[in-house]
């Protein structure tokens, strides 16, 4: 079985590498280009419409692979498959038409919708201490809905720098690779593979100095399949609360939550669009192009390898495990924003009282000498 999901990462990567190319130039063709401007760090045009790459690699991998695999769910495959195929029609002509925001988030309700057709939904809330198996009733509907498309969105967001939305999804993607492999769950395994693949073949041509921008076809795609992933992959553990999937796609989901405070802080529209996401903040402090995108995707397997360590940690009921990792993380994490400037360049009351508060101890200490 393993050797068939290798065949599957092969696949769908040389697919992607060759096809990769082809829709270079279609996107030449059609005029599907992104041009620079004042919140744009590229300084050329550039072509878009890398997610059809992705996908056709993604969708030929699959048909290469599955029939060889009698454990795939072909149903919940299905709905990720069809559901996909409208989410990246939808940012492909976004990224060729510049659809308003309402035509885009039709787009992802449908592709939503569709994967819950499918009978893809969040129907179990895994809540520890003590309580199991949650059923949340009819709210699995819009819970499930608001993630898909939530998770979309926090993937389109951060994608502003060369090969950081897919470094970035490919290290969630094996993360959740890992998780199902430890469940096991062949076909969130086998999905999870070739989505794999198809990113590190596009990669390739997406890394600094990009070739080719995966455009919104490509980091929507991206955001709804590892939505869909998450859930086909963490409803069946009852070991996993939804702690779990929000770790592993820490990066874009933080970025996002930060993004909304900084823009209520600032008295700014939430879908006002700004240069002080986590890339531009790293940009600022000087970081280059390529290490800037390295120290995010540092950060990513950061929260990947978190996520695997506390899924073991659920599994084994060691609670203060877990809950450290968690607090810790999130201490980390605020503190870090602050620092760089991600919520505000002049508001920063964490920073502030944590060195009120060793100011404190340094000056009692000295006092006491």
């Amino acid at each position: 079985m393993y050797g068939l999901y290798v065949i599957g990462f092969i696949a769908s990567c040389v697919m992607a590498l060759l096809l990769t190319p082809l829709v270079k130039k279609f996107a030449f063709w059609v005029g599907a280009v992104d041009a620079p401007n004042h919140r744009k760090v590229h300084t050329r045009i550039m072509p878009r419409l890398g997610g059809l790459a992705i996908f056709l690699a993604f969708v030929g991998a699959y048909f290469i692979i599955s029939p060889a695999l009698d454990a795939v769910n072909s149903n919940a495959a299905f709905g990720l498959l069809l559901g996909g195929f409208v989410i990246v029609v939808t940012g492909a002509l976004d990224d060729r038409f510049q659809l308003s925001p309402k035509w885009k988030l039709l787009g992802q309700l449908i592709a939503a919708c569709i994967v819950v057709a499918f009978g893809l939904k969040i129907d179990l809330v895994n809540i520890p201490f003590g309580i199991t198996n949650f059923n949340i009733g009819w709210l699995s509907i819009p819970i499930t809905i608001l993630w898909i498309v939530g998770v979309s969105n926090a993937i389109n967001l951060i994608d502003g720098l060369d090969g950081l939305s897919a470094g970035v999804s490919g290290i969630a993607t094996a993360t959740i690779l890992v998780l199902a492999l430890m469940m096991p769950n062949v076909t969130v395994v086998l999905l999870s593979v070739i989505l794999l693949g198809s990113i590190a073949g596009f990669l390739f041509y997406n890394f600094h100095p990009a070739k080719i921008f995966m455009g919104d076809s490509g980091a929507l795609f991206l955001g709804f399949a590892l939505a869909t992933l998450s859930i086909l992959g963490f409803k069946q553990a009852a070991v996993v609360s939804l702690l779990i999937p929000i770790m592993i796609l820490g990066v874009p989901l933080s970025d996002t939550f930060f993004a909304i405070i900084r823009r209520y802080v600032n008295k700014l529209p939430i879908s006002a669009p700004d240069k002080s996401h986590l890339h531009h903040c790293l940009l600022q402090l000087g970081f280059s192009h390529r290490t800037s995108v390295l120290i995010i995707y540092g950060i990513a397997f950061i929260f990947g390898a978190s996520a695997v360590v506390c899924s073991v940690l659920m599994s084994q009921n060691i609670l203060w495990g877990w809950v450290l990792i968690i607090v810790a993380l999130f201490l980390v994490m605020l503190v870090g924003a602050e620092a760089i400037g991600i919520i505000s360049k002049s508001r920063k009351p964490v920073l502030n009282f944590f060195r009120s508060l060793f100011g404190k101890t340094v000056q009692s200490d000295r006092l006491g000498k």
